[in-house]
């Protein structure tokens, strides 16, 4: 009996109460020790977890009760509450799970605009209690108001430090406790260590010994804690709108049709072969085909794409488009997490959820520099206490600063939050980045390569050119020739059908001439349409455009000669036509110092004659599919990184094997598992505007991480004394450890202001009549030159 191998599940996870990077190292240790879990990742930049188990040991019921547990607050995700029995059993209701896991895992509930105006209540609860703790501290700057209730002055202060100090830091605390539970030292260790050795001190200066008290130190320092905290969740808040936008495509409610009648209900409810209704302004719930009406439908929030796309019976439609005219219904094909925008959700998610190189470096070194803050620290106290013989409160308060000054967040959000709104800028403009590694890899290629059919050209015939006789116009032979076309289904006779336009009249007496082309008569006269063969045999004289024929040969186009009553008219010529953002594609490449290679099955000759009209830098021709992915292996022997350009299935070994693998045009079937980037449309300047997001992105990971090491080289001797007389106050070192993250967080938003090049400026700098060689034309109708 065969034994069913069951695919892992993979699921993502909001997660509340996760005060710093550490959480995400605690969380991800947790997590990965349940039976049945095979992967796990946890995003501190997004607050989220993702995990890849085993459905038929584990439920995602259990993963959240793991996450609980470990005292996050989460929600359940789907609604397997049980893990499957049977592999491959479809269970009741499937259908209906599918579709809320579309989305599962991304809403409203512990989100981190909710976590940010938690922390900006702790804020104001604590700066209502650190005002008067600073008002009545010996180290006010004013004569203290006298103490009420008759307390003594130190309990005084310590009841108020105490509403400023629990409450507040309460989330550090616990966090603190869970981190050190798990072998993790992150920055909420230090924030306990910072005020709780200040306020722990302080509770016992006041109730057991008499000495100096830091109530006044803790109180404001936890209050400056709290201020950079919220602003950094702020700025992190802000970062996932992105992915907020794309969740809040998919409307809540759809309208189907069943035994005639229409009925709203949740789009998760929809099934494959409903017919849904949509109706003009309203969003499409799920994918499917159109099978009557028609209308304008708006798809940039998917593509990027300005221009509304008409849909007629036939169309594809995809959920989250918008019905901007008529309304149509269609026939849903694909629901839940089958659909194209549940899949670029996951696409993004999953690339939000990875994890760059340089961050698994980063999350390693953020443990040394707390380990590193805590030994600092204490040597800090040993030296001015007992070796130079300082003050108890000097010597406290400097290995205090120390404590708090180590900014490990700043360290931990330097690379996520570029990859968040990295990843998110791109989604907005149709490229889905699938792992946090692309980025990295694409923002240094050194050559990409281009395959030809489909990618720098459209992949179909289309008349590119026409030479005239005179007396005659380019509409007057288009129409004559469609007359003739129109009872063929030839892709040539298609390619003067399509430039012609609307047919006016067909042609009589139509007769294919196997190897040569057609003829019919047009208001009773006799017109050929075919090759240079075919008008030989009828003794039509070829002098008039013998020029013109040699010209538009070659480079791969078909010529079509036309004859009108015995005479010569005009010449069509056919080719597969370059796109018309193809040369602003590569001229773009170049401006960023990389080669661009075209790969083809074409010969070589065909293929150096675009090369050169188009500047393509290497030519690779005479290659058939299977070899494609060895010539990249060649390119990468040459120690150059190479990033490969395809439709995603033919050249699914080549996109495997190159450095960065881009699927363009890959329209609603974006789960291809070859390509590293796909690119919603079949536009070559997307992998411009893709390595032009991947390197603004890179860079401002680079800003940050040089930033978060910059600071930290700087601030510990700062912290410890180096320039005294000189100093730090704990309350400044708690702003500026703050301010780290804060700027870490700021300066990654700043992505959000590159600019990528509209399309039609593409469209419009390329725009020219240059035409290439396509696919070979099928021969049974003999038209090649």
């Amino acid at each position: 009996m065969p034994v069913h191998k069951t695919a892992a599940r993979t699921r993502t996870w909001p997660i509340g109460g996760m005060v710093s990077a550490g959480c995400a190292r605690t969380l991800e240790k947790v997590v990965a020790a349940v039976p049945g879990v095979t992967a796990v990742s946890a995003n501190y930049a997004n607050a989220s977890l993702q995990v890849s188990f085993d459905p038929t040991s584990l439920s995602t019921g259990a993963v959240a009760a793991a996450i609980r547990k470990c005292g996050f607050d989460c929600e359940a995700v789907g609604q397997d509450a049980e893990p499957t029995p049977e592999v491959g059993r479809k269970q009741p209701h499937s259908a209906h799970a599918e579709a809320h896991d579309a989305h599962a895992g991304m809403h409203h509930g512990n989100d981190l605009h909710a976590a940010a105006r938690d922390m900006r209540r702790r804020f104001l609860v604590a700066l209502a209690f650190a005002i008067p703790v600073f008002l009545w501290s010996p180290m006010g700057m004013m004569e203290p108001p006298p103490v009420p209730f008759g307390l003594r002055e130190n309990v005084w202060l310590f009841l108020l430090a105490t509403g400023g100090v629990l409450y507040p830091g309460w989330p550090f605390f616990a966090a603190a406790v869970r981190s050190l539970r798990r072998g993790v030292l992150d920055m909420a260790v230090l924030v306990l260590l910072s005020v709780g050795t200040g306020y722990g001190f302080s509770i016992a200066s006041t109730f057991l010994f008499d000495g100096p008290n830091f109530f006044e130190a803790s109180a404001v320092l936890l209050t400056f804690v709290l201020l950079g905290h919220w602003l950094e969740m702020r700025a992190r808040a802000g970062a996932s709108d992105a992915m907020k936008a794309l969740l809040k495509l998919s409307p809540p409610r759809a309208v189907v049709r069943r035994s005639g009648q229409e009925i709203e209900m949740a789009t998760a409810e929809v099934l494959v072969g409903d017919l849904v209704v949509v109706r003009p302004g309203a969003k499409v719930p799920v994918d499917g085909v159109v099978t009557e009406g028609s209308s304008q439908v708006d798809e940039s929030m998917l593509t990027g794409e300005s221009m509304p796309v008409r849909k007629d019976p036939g169309a594809l439609v995809v959920a989250g488009s918008i019905n901007k005219s008529g309304a149509f219904t269609y026939s849903a094909t694909k629901i839940g997490s089958d659909t194209a925008l549940a899949q670029i959700i996951k696409l993004v998610q999953d690339a939000q959820n990875s994890k760059a190189p340089a961050q698994l470096l980063a999350d390693r070194a953020s443990q040394w520099l707390v380990l590193a803050a805590i030994v600092i620290g204490l040597g800090t106290f040993a030296v001015w206490f007992w070796w130079l013989g300082q003050p108890l409160l000097f010597a406290l308060t400097l290995t205090i600063t120390v404590f708090v000054i180590a900014c490990p967040d700043a360290l931990g959000l330097a690379t996520p939050m570029a990859i968040m709104i990295g990843t998110g800028l791109g989604a907005r403009h149709g490229i889905l980045f699938k792992h946090a590694e692309s980025i990295e890899k694409s923002a240094r290629l050194d050559v990409v390569i281009f395959d030809k059919t489909g990618t720098l050209t459209v992949g179909a015939p289309e008349v590119v050119d026409m030479a005239i006789a005179a007396g005659w116009t380019q509409d007057r032979l288009l129409a004559v020739a469609a007359a003739v076309e129109s009872h063929s289904e030839h892709p040539l006779a298609q390619a003067i059908l399509k430039r012609a336009g609307p047919i006016s009249e067909r042609a009589t007496a139509f007769t294919n001439i196997d190897g040569q082309g057609a003829m019919g008569v047009v208001d009773g006269v006799q017109v050929l349409l075919g090759n240079r063969l075919l008008m030989v045999e009828h003794g039509i004289d070829l002098g008039v455009l013998e020029v013109d024929a040699q010209r538009l040969t070659g480079a791969g186009r078909t010529v079509i000669f036309a004859s009108v009553g015995g005479q010569l008219v005009g010449l069509i010529a056919i080719a597969d036509a370059i796109r018309e953002t193809s040369r602003a594609a590569i001229d773009e490449l170049h401006r960023r110092s990389i080669k661009v290679a075209m790969i083809t099955g074409d010969n070589r000759p065909t293929a150096e004659r675009v090369a050169r009209d188009l500047g393509i830098d290497i030519v690779l021709a005479d290659v058939l599919p299977g070899g494609k992915a060895d010539e990249v292996k060649k390119l990468q022997a040459q120690g150059l990184k190479v990033g490969m350009v395809g439709d995603g299935i033919n050249d699914a070994p080549a996109l495997t094997q190159a450095d960065v693998g881009f699927a363009i045009g890959a329209g609603t079937d974006v789960a291809i598992d070859s390509a590293d980037i796909v690119l919603m449309r079949s536009d070559p300047h997307d992998v411009v505007r893709a390595i032009t997001v991947a390197r603004a992105t890179l860079r401002k990971m680079h800003q940050n991480l040089a930033w978060a090491v910059g600071y930290n080289v700087f601030a510990f001797p700062l912290a410890a004394g180096v320039l005294y007389p000189f100093t730090l106050s704990p309350e400044v070192a708690a702003l500026s450890m703050s301010g780290s993250s804060v700027i870490v967080a700021l300066n990654a938003l700043l992505l959000r202001r590159v600019r990528l090049a509209p399309r039609s400026a593409a469209a419009t700098s390329s725009s020219s009549p240059l035409n290439a060689a396509g696919s070979p034309l099928a021969p049974d109708r003999g038209t090649h030159e």
